[in-house]
């Protein structure tokens, strides 16, 4: 919850707003940062919808860590963490400001936990392949928190809650993963026709879904135990956990919707969550 210490604590630099969205973006292949097609136009379509953010705090699957970081430079590189691509991906640049003092903030929020302020990472595909389309010209500062990956779902969730003071800040708050992440079974042949899952895809999709969609939150945090589908979805946490960053900050006022929601190349989805 929101408490009014929160709310003063947050420099007053950033102005008190009307309570900002929360987002969870299924961001796929690094390729989307570069090409036309039906999930770009989703991004730009949620672009339209919402309020012009002071900030973004982004937490992106690409950013695992032992420990919680959070990004405090003044200007973040953009990094081009994959390889095998073409080199016009490699030449994209998204000069998006960092937020010394958001970063500052998010760090006295999260107290107890210990917070490194990171001065070496940067914008890595999760955040900025995506971002780049909801604000092209990268006009809103943008630091990233790092997903410890010694802790449980239970804990990011919790984690994400202490977080809430920022909506009220003008800040928006993105997690970006993909919640049927299983790259060992991509069917690369069929890498372009429409919402094409296997089985036990459709079936993981479906069960997540109807649990977004029911508010059953806790079951989502407790994905280990979900079906065997789920689990092939999901056969390492880091593309999940953002998921849970955003559910963690939704309050009983909020709706919450999806987009971009079909699966891609039989092992994937796109599914992007809205709350607000």
């Amino acid at each position: 919850m929101t408490t009014l210490n929160d709310l003063h604590s947050i420099s007053s630099s950033f102005s008190n707003t009307d309570k900002m969205p929360v987002l969870f973006l299924g961001h796929g292949s690094p390729m989307n940062a570069i090409e036309e097609n039906q999930f770009v136009a989703g991004f730009r379509d949620l672009a339209k919808t919402l309020p012009q953010p002071n900030a973004i705090l982004c937490v992106s699957a690409h950013w695992y860590t032992k420990g919680t970081k959070v990004t405090s430079m003044e200007m973040p590189r953009t990094i081009h963490d994959f390889g095998g691509f073409p080199q016009a991906l490699f030449d994209v640049q998204y000069p998006a400001k960092g937020s010394p003092q958001l970063a500052v903030e998010t760090q006295k929020i999260l107290d107890p936990v210990m917070v490194e302020l990171d001065e070496h990472w940067g914008l890595d595909h999760g955040a900025w392949s995506v971002i780049k389309h909801l604000y092209p010209d990268a006009d809103v500062p943008v630091i990233q928190l790092s997903i410890d990956y010694t802790k449980s779902g239970q804990y990011h969730f919790e984690l994400a809650q202490k977080l809430q003071a920022l909506r009220y800040k003008g800040v928006l708050i993105i997690g970006s993963g993909n919640i049927v992440h299983n790259l060992r079974m991509v069917d690369f042949r069929n890498f372009d026709k429409d919402n094409y899952g296997y089985d036990w895809a459709i079936e993981a999709r479906q069960t997540v879904n109807n649990h977004l969609l029911n508010g059953d939150f806790q079951s989502l945090v407790n994905f280990e135990k979900l079906n065997k589908a789920v689990q092939l979805a999901v056969p390492t946490p880091e593309h999940y956990l953002p998921l849970l960053y955003t559910l963690g900050l939704k309050d009983k006022t909020d709706d919450l919707s999806l987009f971009n929601d079909k699966l891609l190349a039989g092992s994937l989805s796109m599914t992007s969550v809205k709350i607000m």
